[in-house]
C-alpha cells in the first residue's frame, strides 16, 4: 500500500487548487503532520475543513484520522515512511533521522567552549587517575570514553562497578585526580548530591549532559553539552558518542610520545595474547 507522500506525489497533477495547496503545505510541514488535527490543517493551509477532508478521501482514506494512525504506527515500528533510492532525501524516517542527527552534531560543535575544551584536555592529561561516572544511559557513554582513555594513559576508572554503591568508590577521590561525570536525562537522584560532594572537596569535575541539564553546572568546573533530540521515541547518543570521540583523540595528541607508546605496547600484547582476530 502506497504511504501518504507517495500518494500525494502520485496526484498532485490532478488536485485542485487548493488541494494542492494543501498538499504543499504538508509536505513542508511533514514532521509536524502527526500532530495536527484536520481543523488545524485546514487553517495553517488556508483552506476550508471540507476540501482537507476530500483531500484524503481522494488519496485513498476513509477519514483523517485514519492517515494520521497510519503515520503514528510507522512511526513507532522504526520503519521507513516511505522507499526512496536516495537515502537521505523526502521524508522518510530514515532522511529525517538523518537530518536530526546532523542538526544535533552542528549543535554541539557550536555549544563547545574551545577554551574549556583545552582545559579539560589538559586535566586529563595531567591527572593522576581519571574516574568517568555513568549510570543508566549514560553508562555505555562513559565506558567507551574509559576504553578510548586507557589506551592512551593508565589509571582510568569507571564507576560504578557492577553491583555496587558509589561512596566506597569515590571516598578516596581528592583533588590531584579528575572526575568525568556523564550524566544525560533522565537522571538518577544521586547524580546531584554527588557532584555537589566531589565539588565540595575541590575535585577537578567534567560533566557531560544534554543542554537543558545546565542545572548541574554549578557543580563542576566545565561543562560539555550533548543534545539528544531524535526523530522517535527514543533519544539518540551519536552526538555524545561524537564528544567522546574527540575528546578521546585530543588527549592521545596532547600526550602524543607516551600515548603512542603504551597503544603499541597495547597491540604487542594483543598479539602476544592471541586476543584480537586477526584484519
Amino acid at each position: 500500500m502506497k504511504q501518504l507522500d507517495e500518494r500525494l506525489r502520485a496526484t498532485y497533477e490532478q488536485l485542485s487548487p487548493q488541494e494542492q495547496r494543501v498538499a504543499a503545505f504538508i509536505v513542508d510541514h511533514f514532521d509536524d503532520l502527526i500532530s495536527y488535527n484536520s481543523a488545524e490543517l485546514a487553517r495553517l493551509s488556508g483552506v476550508s475543513k471540507a476540501t482537507v477532508s476530500r483531500l484524503f478521501k481522494r488519496l485513498g482514506y476513509d477519514r483523517y484520522k485514519d492517515m494520521r494512525e497510519e503515520l503514528r504506527t510507522l512511526r513507532q515500528s522504526g520503519m521507513p515512511l516511505t522507499e526512496n533510492r536516495d537515502a537521505v532525501q523526502g521524508n522518510t524516517l530514515l532522511a529525517r533521522h538523518y537530518k536530526q542527527e546532523m542538526a544535533n552534531l552542528t549543535h554541539w560543535v557550536s555549544l563547545l567552549d574551545t577554551q574549556q575544551f583545552l582545559d579539560v584536555v589538559t586535566a586529563l592529561t595531567s591527572a593522576k587517575r581519571i574516574f568517568i561516572i555513568g549510570l543508566r544511559n549514560s553508562w555505555p557513554v562513559a565506558m567507551h570514553l574509559r576504553q578510548q582513555l586507557l589506551q592512551v594513559r593508565s589509571d582510568v576508572w569507571l564507576l560504578p562497578q557492577p553491583g555496587q554503591t558509589l561512596a566506597e568508590e569515590v571516598v578516596d577521590i581528592n583533588e590531584h585526580d579528575c572526575v568525568i561525570a556523564i550524566a544525560f536525562r533522565r537522571r538518577p537522584r544521586i547524580i546531584k548530591p554527588l557532584l555537589a560532594n566531589l565539588h565540595k572537596r575541590q575535585v577537578p569535575l567534567l560533566v557531560m549532559s544534554e543542554a537543558q541539564g545546565s542545572g548541574l553546572t554549578p557543580y563542576c568546573r566545565w561543562h560539555f553539552a550533548a543534545p539528544l533530540d531524535s526523530v522517535s521515541a527514543f533519544d539518540s547518543y551519536s552526538s555524545a558518542m561524537s564528544l567522546v570521540n574527540l575528546l578521546a583523540n585530543a588527549v592521545l595528541h596532547e600526550a602524543l610520545t607516551t600515548g603512542r607508546q603504551r597503544i603499541h605496547h597495547i597491540a604487542e600484547l594483543y598479539t602476544e595474547l592471541d586476543e584480537l582476530e586477526q584484519r
